[in-house]
């Protein structure tokens, strides 16, 4: 069963927070800002925060550079993961995850359909591996980032979560590449 142990420290981690909108500046933001304060609220670090267009080569570029930062454990985006002509956010995305994250968009949408029923299906969150950083793409509507965040994000996000956690293995997302440079 999940649990928090307590007997484990919480380990802070840095997460950059990334919206992807052509109609949002950091002002009226409120999935991005959702995201910033349950963030703060865990006691995790925002490492960065922007905004881009809904722009494929924007999207991947911003995140390619994010998960290349030392500084910065976890990218999460907000926004363009519907089906209309501008939702790009996952074509963007998925031709750079290393590993796919699949039991996130059927969590995620277990969740979602528990609040809002079959309207679940208009998004498309996925999440994955980039350069041994994890990327969680989550839909552009506060109550998706509130779902995402206190439904999967805020317990994978933390140390302490039992019987496993995100955090544990992020020292071991990149073995290959250091196992591949120590090969004859």
């Amino acid at each position: 069963m999940a649990r928090i142990d307590e007997s484990r420290p919480f380990i802070p981690i840095r997460i950059a927070v990334l919206t992807v909108s052509d109609t949002r500046s950091l002002i009226d933001d409120k999935s991005g800002q959702t995201l910033v304060d349950r963030i703060a609220e865990a006691g995790h670090v925002l490492a960065a925060r922007d905004i881009v267009t809904d722009d494929r080569e924007k999207i991947r570029d911003k995140v390619l550079g994010w998960s290349q930062d030392a500084a910065i454990d976890v990218v999460i985006t907000t926004g363009g993961t519907g089906f209309t002509g501008r939702d790009v956010t996952p074509e963007a995305l998925e031709p750079i995850f290393e590993k796919r994250m699949d039991g996130f968009s059927e969590v995620f949408h277990r969740i979602s359909y528990d609040k809002i029923g079959t309207s679940t299906i208009q998004s498309r969150a996925t999440g994955g591996v980039v350069n041994a950083t994890f990327v969680f793409v989550l839909p552009g509507s506060p109550g998706a980032c509130r779902d995402a965040w206190d439904g999967i994000l805020k317990a994978q996000l933390d140390y302490r979560h039992m019987p496993c956690n995100f955090v544990e293995i992020m020292p071991r997302l990149d073995e290959h590449l250091r196992r591949g440079k120590s090969a004859p």
